[in-house]
Parts: structure tokens; sequence; C-alpha cells
């Protein structure tokens, strides 16, 4: 591999679902995924990565530097090597592999179709993106409120990658504040049909050529509505009107007027839409009125937990990058040599600097893939068993998800970042895919909710849900795992520093409800972003000594050759996390316990 390549860590992830999940035990038993094993599971991976390595992966730097191109009718054009590779993974199934097959879906694992994505962001996270969203809306338009000629029609085609799917939420000036949208839907006298007139702005996919409908998923508000996030309904609005049949009619009043430029992603079309602005703009009730921010969740949620995938895709290409453009380049002398009359030459890999560097990035990289492949297993646990159970694996699948979209987002951006500085001045340079990763992780911080509001999120719903059992379920999960772990002699260190750092998040969180039971929420919500990162901080080490323990027993088993050099990396992913990055919640938690409330010093920023 060259360090212009993309290249799919196939071993890591392997590890991951097989040895470590074991997914295709876990889920024999559950009936939906009954008909899989493990050499199915393992064909749609080798599919999804060699499509990833081979079709995808080559379009990323064309549509970053092509970007999309906006014509006076409204119409957004895509680099012309989009269409092939949006053919190829549609005609794959890889839109629609964890969809129900009743909507044309091949109904694997969540887990599996997640992996497959971590390929395909990897390989190109702005042309991703357009399959990625098609596949939450069609995933919404299953729902039973949808109207049945809609989600018979729609659906499958979207699925089918000859149509596709938007989520349109954000307007100018209210931004995260979706309460304050103002886009308006006016009743035509039919049932459930519906003008619409308003903007929506920042919308990924709201255009583009790769397909010959699409469907918008639209908040607005009918004319009696309350104010605020409980007055939305949401409407299905189609760029062409179509039939029951699924034959396009007119085209919908629902066109870009304009395209954002961006600091990455630029393949990716991040369109504003006007609505209604020149003819009518028809659009389809979803369930009821005032129901749109909760049927939005549905949606919402989904992709929260693909940002995480979207971030652990980066992350991993831009490793994978920089360990190959290490390998490969020569330059300086060993240190212990710099003194001798002629020293010899070494590859940048033999530096301790550069070797610090690496495994800081792949010890992230394989935590943040064990926690996000984690929390889909257990979505795919939610179809079998007791209803108690079920609400269970939700809850902590629920308690998780801000903390698999801010936390992973924020690493990825770190572990990006690092990787840039792997190459030295080339890395700043076009010629080389890590100034890229960079450009293009920084967004998953920022769209979905940005990592404060998911923090608050956490902090403020996630924490008291229950009275905090949510947490506490965690937290007994946490301690038995630390238990498997704790006769192993080699970890000790490890499940030290953890047992030290679960204790220090588990006061830290008690020292913030307090805070709040008080009455000081602006004190306690001050303290939201430092709480994640805390909380952060020990779920991946926690992850990273749990594939410790599985790869210390692949290598009493008798492991030999790659495998054993592998579970030896493992190993010291779990040493070097918990000895260099995991002390930061020892710090963390002190600052925030000490209650430091400057920035909310009155007249200090007015």
């Amino acid at each position: 591999m060259s360090a212009t390549e993309y290249v799919v860590d196939k071993r890591d992830i392997n590890f991951v679902l097989f040895e470590q999940l074991k997914v295709h035990e876990q889920l024999a038993g559950v009936p939906r995924y009954k008909e899989f094993d493990r050499d199915m599971y393992q064909a749609v991976l080798d599919m999804a990565a060699d499509l990833a390595e081979q079709t995808v992966a080559p379009v990323n730097k064309v549509g970053d530097r092509e970007g999309v191109k906006l014509d006076k009718d409204g119409n957004i054009t895509t680099p012309a090597c989009f269409k092939p590779a949006y053919k190829a993974i549609a005609e794959a199934g890889l839109i629609a592999a964890s969809m129900n097959p009743e909507h044309g879906g091949q109904g694997i694992p969540h887990v599996v179709d997640i992996a497959t994505h971590e390929m395909l962001s990897g390989a190109a996270t702005a042309f991703n993106m357009y399959p990625g969203l098609t596949r939450a809306a069609a995933n919404l338009l299953t729902w039973e409120g949808t109207p049945a000629w809609i989600r018979d029609t729609a659906v499958t085609r979207m699925l089918g990658g000859q149509w596709a799917g938007t989520m349109c939420l954000t307007e100018a000036g209210a931004g995260t504040a979706v309460g304050d949208n103002r886009a308006k839907a006016v009743p035509t006298g039919e049932e459930g049909v519906y003008h619409l007139t308003g903007e929506k702005v920042f919308i990924s996919g709201g255009d583009q050529d790769l397909t010959e409908n699409i469907i918008h998923l639209v908040l607005a508000r009918l004319p009696d509505a309350p104010p605020g996030t409980k007055g939305l309904s949401i409407f299905v609005v189609p760029k062409f009107l179509f039939d029951s049949s699924g034959k396009l009619g007119a085209r919908n009043d629902a066109k870009v007027v304009g395209i954002e430029h961006k600091m990455g992603i630029n393949g990716s079309a991040t369109c504003t839409i006007a609505l209604g602005a020149t003819g009518p703009c028809v659009g389809y009730l979803l369930g009821k009125g005032g129901q749109g921010m909760e049927i939005m969740f549905i949606m919402m949620n989904e992709a929260r937990i693909g940002v995480g995938i979207q971030s652990l895709g980066l992350a991993s290409g831009a490793y994978q990058g920089a360990l190959a453009y290490c390998k490969d380049r020569v330059q300086g002398t060993p240190v212990e040599n710099f003194r001798d009359a002629d020293p010899p030459r070494i590859t940048i890999n033999q530096h301790p600097d550069v070797r610090r560097m690496l495994l800081s990035m792949r010890c992230k990289v394989d935590a943040m893939r064990s926690l996000v492949y984690s929390v889909a297993n257990r979505f795919d646990k939610t179809h079998h068993g007791e209803e108690s159970e079920k609400d269970y694996l939700l809850g902590l699948v629920e308690l998780m998800t801000p903390i698999v979209k801010a936390h992973c987002s924020d690493v990825a951006y770190d572990v990006t970042s690092t990787a840039l500085q792997c190459y030295g001045g080339y890395g700043y340079i076009g010629e080389y895919p890590a100034e890229q990763y960079v450009r293009d992780s920084k967004i998953c911080s920022i769209y979905e909710g940005t990592n404060g509001i998911q923090a608050m999120d956490l902090l403020g719903r996630k924490m008291r849900k229950g009275q905090g059992m949510l947490f506490m379920q965690w937290l007994n999960e946490a301690n038995e795992e630390l238990e498997r772990c704790r006769p192993i002699a080699a970890m000790a260190d490890e499940v030290a520093a953890l047992e030290r750092a679960r204790d220090q998040l588990g006061q830290t969180s008690m020292h913030l409800g307090m805070v709040g039971a008080q009455g000081n929420l602006r004190g306690a919500m001050l303290q939201a972003t430092p709480f994640l990162e805390l909380f952060g901080t020990v779920v991946l080490g926690l992850h990273s000594v749990w594939q410790a323990r599985v790869a210390h027993a692949a290598i009493q088993d008798g492991a030999t050759g790659d495998d054993l050099k592998f579970y030896k990396g493992k190993l010291a992913n779990a040493r070097f996390y918990c000895k260099n990055i995991l002390p930061k919640a020892t710090a963390l938690a002190k600052a925030i316990q000490a209650g430091d409330e400057s920035p909310l010093e009155e007249g200090l920023f007015e």
C-alpha cells in the first residue's frame, strides 16, 4: 500500500465482530438473523471492502477538488465519477443491507452494516453521505404512520438507488434551535396534502444528479401550530411528484437556491432550499400535526450514530495512510547513532516520537471501533428476548449515542491531525490525503447537533433518566468487565487505572447532580462538555482493556505469526491508553469538581 491509497483495516474489523463481540454466535439465536452465519457476514464484508478500496476511494480526491455545481434552474451536478460509484454500491445492496427484506433490504445485522459504512466513509465520506442519508430517510418512511402509498412506492426505490432522501430541519437564524423554525404548511383541501413555504439551509444532498428523484423530509408549521418544537410537523416533499406506481410527474417547487462553500466534504452538496418560492410546493403529512420532532428523532438518532461511524472511518483511513507513509519514508538516523560518522538511514516509523503518534492513533481508532460496533450490536439484540431486556438494551444505546457522536468525532479530529503531523510538510499539501481527512472530519463535531448540544443532552437528559438508571446500568457492566480482566496479572495496572477513573467519573456525576439539584443549572451545564469528554475517555479506556482481555486469551491459546503480533498490539494499545490518555480523566474530574464559573461572570463578553 502507498500512502496515497485507502485501505480497510480488515483484520481489526474481523477481530471486533467475530472475536470480541462474536456476533455470528450471539445473533444466531435471534429469529431475525437465524439465516445468517459467519461465512455470509464475511462475504458482505469482503465485498464492501473491495468496493470501498477499488471503486469509492478513487472518487474521494476528485470530489474534493471538483465539488458540486449549481445551475440557474436549481439543479446540482456532482463529479462525474460519483455516478458509477453510487450505482455500484446500490447494485451491491449496501444502501439496503440492514433494512427489512419486505422493503427491498437484505436484513443483515446493523453491526455488520455499520462495518460496511465505516469502510465507505473512510474511502470517501462526502460521497457516502448521499447513500447514508437516503438509508436513514427510507428507514423513517417505514414507520407505521407513513401513508401506505408513499411507503410502498418510495422506500424500495430509495434502497435500490433509484431515489434518494434528505433531512430538512435547519433554517437560517434557527440552527440547533429547531423550535424557532418558521417554514409553514397550509392545507390544500385534499386530505394529508399541504403547500409549504419557507427556506431550509445546510441541507446535505439537497439536490444531486445521482438519482432520478429525491424525497425531502421537511419540518414545517401548520397554521394553528403552537410555538416551539411542539408546533412542528413533518412532511414528505418529493423533488418530482409521483403516483402510487412510482411514475414521476411535475417538478415540485422545492428548489436549491444556493450551495455552501465549505472547509471540507466538498463533494457533498450542502444546499439552501426554497420551498414554494416560484410555485406550489406540495408536501404530504406524516403522522399527525405536531408530531414532527417525535418522528424526526427516529432519523436524527440514526444520523448521530452515523456521525460516529463517519468519524471512525475517517480516523481509521487517516491512521492507515500515515502508517503506510511512515513505513516508507526514509529520513534521519537512529538517535543512538547520531554521533556516528556514517550513521544508517531509517524509515520514520522507527523514530520514538513517530511511534508514539502511531500508537496514540491506533489505540484510539481501535477503541472507537469497539464502542461503535458494540452499540450497534446491542440494537441488534433488541429483536430477541423479553420486553424488559429490550428496554435495557435500548437504554444503553440511548446513553452511548451522544458519546458515539460527540466524543468519537472529537477524537477523530485529533487522530486526523496527528496523522497529518506524521507526514511532516508533505501532509500539508494536497498530493497526500492527510489534509483532506482533517478538513472532512471537522464537520463531524458540528452537524446533527453540535457536540456542545450532545453534551447537554447527556448531562441534562440521559444521566437524569430514571434517577440515573441508565448510568448505573452502564456502571454495572463496566464493573463486570473489570472483574473479567482482574485475574490477568499482565493487566493489573490497566484495571487499577480504570477503577480509579470509574470512581472519578461517578464522583463527578454525583457532584454535578448536586449542583443542578441546588438550582444552579447554568453552573452544571457549564461543565457539560468536560463531563462528556470525561465519560468518553473512560468509555474508550474500558473498550481498550476489553479488547486486550480477548487478545490475551488468544495468546494463551497459542496464537502465532501475524496473529500473535496483532494480539500483542492490543495489549500495547491498552497499556498506552491507560498510561497516557486515561490520566486526562483525573484532570477533567478535578477541574469539573472545582466548580469554577468564571465564564458566567456578568459583563465578561457583553
